[in-house]
């Protein structure tokens, strides 16, 4: 039985825990009993005060207080006021990262993602290692193949953030 992932492994650097979800399965739990299993595809790394594409750029306000708080906390927000992204705090206490889920199973864009996963705010600093309704398994085999781009939909970031490699994406074996 797949063991869901603790606290430590999402107290470290953004930049090792976005490539190491690659493979790892989400569950989510619903509100009517269903559960459904989805391997982890495509994440993107999102790091601290000094990356200007990052929340947390912008300092501490009532939306990004949970990326201000030690790693393996949920951070969603939403955007263009449909789409929930969700999104898993790294690092230690007053070291705010995150990893946004860009990919699960054969679904694709954190939009889509949030909709499948029905997320709304009330997954707001929920905690993946007791919540019963969202966690992480460590179901990969320790084989997972990354290939790093570059982020998207940050322009207003302007570079070096705009072309920082923090996009990681599985890549397919039989390729």
């Amino acid at each position: 039985m797949a063991k869901r992932l603790k606290p430590e492994f999402f107290k470290r650097d953004v930049l090792e825990v976005a490539p190491d979800l690659l493979g790892k399965t989400l569950v989510r739990r619903f509100s009517d009993g269903r559960t459904k299993r989805f391997t982890i595809t495509e994440t993107e790394a999102y790091r601290g005060t000094e990356d200007l594409a990052c929340h947390a750029s912008k300092g501490r306000t009532p939306r990004t207080e949970v990326m201000f708080r030690e790693g393996g906390l949920i951070y969603v927000y939403l955007i263009y006021g449909i789409y929930w992204m969700l999104n898993f705090v790294t690092n230690e206490d007053n070291h705010p990262s995150a990893v946004l889920i860009r990919g699960i199973g054969e679904v694709t864009g954190p939009g889509k993602v949030g909709r499948l996963l029905e997320l709304d705010r009330s997954f707001y600093g929920e905690e993946l290692y007791i919540s019963d309704r969202l966690w992480v398994e460590d179901e990969s085999d320790g084989l997972v193949i990354h290939t790093t781009h570059p982020r998207v939909g940050i322009d207003y970031a302007g570079d070096p953030w705009v072309s920082k490699p923090w996009r990681f994406k599985m890549k397919n074996p039989g390729l």
